[in-house]
């Protein structure tokens, strides 16, 4: 067996980026930004009222001016202003030649034409310098997943279409003689594949592309054709018959195949049967076999599926990020593979559900964190303070 580390290490090894592709900025939101991006105009193109009042050349509390124009968002006053006069201006508009500061409304009077100015005058100048917010040839770094501020300020660059990383598109194959879909009705010895649908839902968030394809029954036929409809995929995700007993036929079916392994079985609980190659064939697609026990499944999508999948949109190739967090309550030695234990955290700390059976998806639902436990660490006291990886 080998440890969660190299394990991670032999997949990033394997993972390869898919790819450039544009799109509209509006469908960017969540996409990876695949190159950096550069600043088509200057933000604000010109100097720009910071709030609603006069623009003036000058100003003091007593002063009489007199309102020659007005300045609005998308309509300028073309011409200077000069000492004793004042534009009316609202905010965002650009500011008129000749004007050194806005006066905000509520320390003027108005009179018809003529504005007072009173005794307390703001001491700022209420005025947006042009490039205050960003300069034409500005960097937009990459690579980066776009949030709604991304989208924002690219738009605000003048940038209508983006490059981004191509979607991986991910195969995903539950196999079993026990198993049906939901809504199907079970035989007296089958149950319902709900791995795949979880990482179906794990692996849409984080920016793949995964199908679902039809369940391969415990036979090598069954297998090589699950097998045949994957060409087209980045990545061939299998779930069960990765152990060693006599049904498990993934191994041995993808060797035939001309599978390249690159390891089976690592150091953690849950989730020791875990296997990973690389398909023969033109895309020669990567494969990751994970355990079949549900929550095996879904702990290993956590821990490898996803750092693999953000390698394949370009990402920097580490670890799914850890967090630490005081125990709640005290928690016993640890065996010889690192655990990742179903837990909550509350404001009180992390808690360790006392059922950690791989098969109760009831406690993976319930949990917010998965509490990381080295190989051989020893007993823990309340509040000692531990890893975790947020759910």
């Amino acid at each position: 067996m080998i440890t969660v580390t190299e394990a991670l290490d032999q997949l990033f090894a394997l993972a390869r980026p898919t790819g450039v592709e544009k799109v509209p900025l509006i469908e960017a939101a969540g996409r990876i930004l695949a190159r950096p991006m550069s600043a088509r105009r200057t933000q604000p193109p010109f100097a720009s009222s910071a709030m609603d009042g006069y623009a003036v050349a000058s100003a003091a509390p007593g002063d009489r001016l007199t309102v020659i124009g007005e300045s609005a968002a998308g309509h300028r006053f073309d011409r200077p202003v000069v000492p004793g006069e004042a534009v009316r201006i609202f905010t965002g508009a650009p500011v008129p030649a000749g004007a050194i500061r806005v006066v905000i409304q509520e320390d003027v009077t108005r009179q018809d034409s003529t504005i007072l100015i009173g005794d307390r005058l703001d001491s700022g100048d209420n005025i947006r310098p042009a490039g205050g917010d960003f300069a034409e040839g500005a960097q937009f770094d990459a690579p980066r997943k776009l949030s709604a501020s991304d989208i924002a300020l690219l738009a605000s660059m003048n940038i209508a279409r983006v490059p981004v990383a191509r979607r991986p598109k991910v195969a995903l194959i539950s196999t079993g003689d026990e198993l049906v879909m939901p809504g199907e009705t079970p035989g007296p010895d089958q149950i319902i594949a709900s791995n795949t649908f979880g990482l179906h839902a794990l692996l849409s968030s984080e920016g793949a592309n995964p199908r679902l394809l039809p369940i391969a029954r415990d036979n090598a036929t069954s297998l090589k054709h699950a097998f045949s409809l994957v060409d087209d995929a980045d990545l061939v995700i299998t779930i069960g018959g990765a152990s060693v007993g006599d049904h498990d036929l993934v191994a041995p079916v993808a060797e035939e195949l001309g599978m390249q392994r690159a390891f089976h079985k690592v150091a953690m609980r849950p989730g020791k049967p875990l296997m990973s190659g690389r398909l023969s064939g033109e895309r020669g697609a990567m494969m990751i076999g994970l355990p079949g026990n549900p929550v095996s499944a879904m702990v290993c999508g956590h821990v490898f599926v996803l750092p693999v999948v953000r390698v394949m949109l370009g990402l920097p190739p580490v670890a799914a990020p850890r967090l630490r967090a005081p125990l709640a309550r005290e928690l016993g030695q640890n065996g010889p593979r690192e655990h990742y234990m179903r837990a909550t955290l509350t404001e009180e700390g992390l808690t360790a559900f006392d059922r950690q059976d791989s098969s109760l998806l009831s406690v993976l639902g319930q949990a917010n964190a998965l509490l990381v436990r080295p190989p051989h660490d020893p007993a823990r006291a309340k509040n000692e303070v531990v890893d975790y990886l947020p759910l």
